[in-house]
C-alpha cells in the first residue's frame, strides 16, 4: 500500500507537469502582440533595419550583443545572448538571405525577455536554466539582395565542411566555442508544400537531421526527435493539420546534419505558407510560440517524456499546392472538347531596391489536378475556358489604362492592354485589374503551359470569371 500510494503521487505529479505544458504555447500565442517588434512588418527588411534593433539591447544588463565578424561585403554579424544556465542553446536564422520569418520572431523573443510582467515566472525559469545564443541574419549580403545565397553565390547550408564563406566560419566557430547542447536551424520553405497529401499547407515543417547515411538515432538525435514531438503537439491547436516533416536523408554538406554529428541536438524549423498571410506575420507568431515553448521544454526537460515514434507520424512535406486551381473547365481545341484543370502560381519579381516586388503569374500545370490543391479554388464545371484577348486600342500610358472601364472590358473577354510607354511598370496591372504589356506584344490565342495566367471562363457566351495575372475576378 505504501509503494502503491507513492506510485499514484508520482503519477499525478507527472500528469500535472504535462498539463502545464500547453499553458506555455497558449500564453505565448495570446500575448505575442505585446512583444511584437512593430518596426518590422514585412519580409524584405535589410541589415540596416535590423542592426539598430539589435544594438539597443546592449544597454540592457540582461543581454550581451557580440560582434562575431563580417560578411563578404563587410556587413556585421551579431550574436545576442542571454541567460545564466548550464544548458546552451544556439539559434541561427537567415543563413539563406530571403528566409526572414524566424528573424522577425527572434526580435519578438528579445522583446519578451527584455520586459518584466505577468509572464515573469516563465521568463525566469528559462533564464535560470539556459544560456541562449541567437544569431539573427547570418547572411546579411543575401538579405540585401533578398536572395538565398551569399555574395559569392554560395549556399551557406552546403558549406559546413569546406567553410569557404566567412559567414559559415562564424557559425562553426560559435558552435564549437559553446559546445551547444541544442541547436535551432531556422529557415523558410516554399509556400507550395502541403502537410502530406492534403489541402493543408505545411505552415511549419520540422526535421531532426540525420548524422549519417544510415539515419541512426543516438542520444543527441533522440533529444531532437523528442523536442519536435513536443513542439508539434504545442502548435497543432493553432495550425491544425498544417505541420509537415522533411525527408531525413543525410546531407553531408549541411549544417544541421553536421551539428547533429558534432554533438548538438539540432532541429530544423521551416516556415512555409499560410492562407492570406503573404508577409508571414501569422507564421511569425507561430515561430514565437515555438521558441518560447522549445526553450521552456529544454529548461524543464519536459521533452524527455515524448515518444520519438510520434515524430514519424507527422506527415511528410509534399509539393501539392498552387496559388489558384481551376477545376473541370471545358476547353475547345481543334473541334474537340476536353475537361481540364489548371494550376496557377505567382512568382515574386524583385524591383531595383529588393524591398518591393510585383507578381508575375503563369500557368504551371494543365490536366488532372485531383491530387493537387489551391490556396484559392474554383469548380468551373459547366464553364468554358478561353485565353483572354488583347484590347485592340493601344493606350498612351498607365493613366490612360486606369481610366478604362475595366469591368466592361473583362466582360467582353479582354484581359490585356498594350501601352505605348514601354517603360511603364507592368507590375501595376494587378492593381488595374488588367494585364499591361508593351505595344507590339504578340497576343496569346491558346491556353498553354508557362504562359501568363490571363484567361476567361464563360457560360455559353457570357463571361462569368476573368483571371488576370493570376488574380481571379468574378463578373
Amino acid at each position: 500500500m505504501k509503494y502503491l500510494t507513492l506510485f499514484f503521487i508520482l503519477l499525478v505529479s507527472s500528469l500535472n507537469s504535462w498539463s502545464q505544458i500547453p499553458s506555455v504555447p497558449l500564453s505565448a500565442y495570446q500575448s505575442h502582440e505585446k512583444y511584437r517588434e512593430t518596426s518590422i512588418t514585412h519580409r524584405r527588411f535589410k541589415h540596416s533595419d535590423l542592426e539598430p534593433l539589435l544594438l539597443k539591447f546592449r544597454d540592457s544588463p540582461l543581454f550581451q550583443v557580440t560582434l562575431l565578424g563580417k560578411s563578404i561585403e563587410g556587413r556585421t554579424i551579431y550574436d545576442v545572448s542571454f541567460g545564466n544556465g548550464k544548458t546552451t542553446v544556439l539559434l541561427w536564422s537567415q543563413m539563406h538571405g530571403d528566409e526572414t520569418t524566424a528573424t522577425m520572431a527572434g526580435l519578438d523573443l528579445f522583446n519578451f525577455f527584455a520586459q518584466s510582467d505577468e509572464l515573469n515566472p516563465l521568463r525566469q525559469q528559462i533564464l535560470d536554466k539556459l544560456n541562449i545564443h541567437f544569431i539573427p541574419m547570418l547572411n546579411p549580403d543575401g538579405a540585401e539582395q533578398f536572395q538565398r545565397h551569399n555574395a559569392i553565390d554560395i549556399d551557406l547550408n552546403r558549406d559546413a565542411i569546406r567553410l569557404q564563406s566567412p559567414e559559415s566560419q562564424i557559425l562553426k566557430r560559435v558552435r564549437d566555442s559553446l559546445q551547444a547542447d541544442f541547436g535551432f536551424n531556422l529557415h523558410d520553405q516554399s509556400t507550395y508544400y502541403t502537410a502530406g497529401v492534403s489541402p493543408h499547407p505545411a505552415t511549419i515543417s520540422f526535421l531532426a537531421p540525420a548524422y549519417n547515411y544510415e539515419k541512426e538515432v543516438n542520444q543527441v538525435r533522440n533529444q531532437a526527435l523528442q523536442l519536435i514531438v513536443l513542439l508539434n503537439d504545442a502548435i497543432q491547436p493553432f495550425i491544425p493539420n498544417q505541420v509537415g516533416r522533411y525527408n531525413d536523408d543525410f546531407e553531408p554538406r549541411a549544417f544541421g546534419d553536421n551539428m547533429q554529428k558534432w554533438g548538438t541536438s539540432t532541429i530544423l524549423i521551416e516556415s512555409g505558407g499560410y492562407k492570406d498571410d503573404p508577409e508571414k506575420q501569422q507564421i511569425r507568431k507561430i515561430n514565437f510560440v515555438l521558441f518560447l515553448t522549445g526553450l521552456h521544454a529544454i529548461a524543464q526537460q519536459n521533452y524527455q517524456k515524448a515518444n520519438i515514434q510520434d515524430y514519424f507520424t507527422i506527415p511528410e512535406n509534399e509539393r501539392r499546392l498552387y496559388d489558384l486551381v481551376i477545376r473541370n473547365a471545358k476547353q475547345e481545341k481543334n473541334g474537340q472538347e476536353f475537361i481540364i484543370d489548371l494550376g496557377v502560381n505567382r512568382t515574386e519579381i524583385d524591383m531595383a531596391d529588393h524591398r518591393q516586388f510585383y507578381h508575375l503569374s503563369r500557368i504551371q500545370n494543365i490536366g488532372d489536378l485531383s491530387t493537387y490543391f489551391g490556396y484559392q479554388e474554383l469548380d468551373a464545371n459547366g464553364l468554358t475556358i478561353e485565353s483572354g484577348k488583347t484590347y485592340p486600342k493601344v493606350q498612351k500610358n498607365l493613366q490612360a489604362v486606369a481610366e478604362l472601364n475595366t469591368q466592361r472590358l473583362l466582360k467582353r473577354g479582354y484581359t490585356t492592354v498594350q501601352v505605348k510607354d514601354t517603360e511603364s511598370d507592368s507590375h501595376l496591372s494587378s492593381a488595374l485589374l488588367l494585364d499591361v504589356v508593351p505595344r507590339g506584344t504578340e497576343p496569346r490565342k491558346a491556353i498553354l503551359l508557362g504562359q501568363r495566367a490571363n484567361f476567361i471562363l464563360k457560360k455559353r457566351k457570357r463571361v462569368k470569371y476573368a483571371v488576370v495575372n493570376g488574380v481571379m475576378i468574378e463578373l
